[in-house]
């Protein structure tokens, strides 16, 4: 009973939104890099209401889906895991490690990176799907490179 009890709490983490084909860190930058495609990262935990919101708000709209496969290589992290992963400079340390190094301490985090895993853009908490496309019009359409995310909304409402 024991060991089926320590296997269930293994099992347990947070989940990336259904119909997604978010990747593990490792997996994920390794296609990007291959594919020279941008990384939409997401930090989820288990019991986050606020991510599970998100999912069905926002991550069920099927031109959103559409859109994010097309433009970016997702992956997804639990920001509570202990499962290993390998940063772009080979140093290997926790998903929860990862974490705290971008500050997801209230999740859902969502991030833009480069993919060798340089930090576009990142928000925290609930997002519309319009939040979604206005960030994809950022990142996808380069404007990152000339101003910061207000600066482009205030120009591009």
């Amino acid at each position: 009973a024991a060991l089926l009890a320590f296997g269930l709490v293994l099992a347990a983490h947070a989940e990336p939104p259904e119909s997604y084909p978010f990747l593990s860190y490792d997996d994920g930058f390794r296609q990007a890099r291959a594919q020279g495609k941008r990384v939409f990262l997401y930090f989820g935990r288990l019991g986050c209401g606020w991510c599970e919101k998100t999912n069905k708000e926002s991550f069920s709209d099927s031109a959103l889906r559409a859109l994010y496969i097309g433009h970016y290589v997702l992956v997804y992290a639990d920001a509570e895991s202990g499962r290993r992963l390998t940063l772009a400079t080979g140093e290997r340390i926790t998903e929860m490690e990862l974490g705290v190094r971008m500050k997801a301490f209230a999740t859902p985090l969502f991030a833009w990176l480069e993919p060798d895993g340089s930090t576009i853009a990142k928000v925290a908490g609930v997002q519309s799907v319009k939040d979604f496309r206005d960030y994809d019009r950022f990142v996808h359409g380069g404007e990152y490179r000339r101003k910061d995310f207000k600066q482009f909304i205030a120009e591009n409402p």
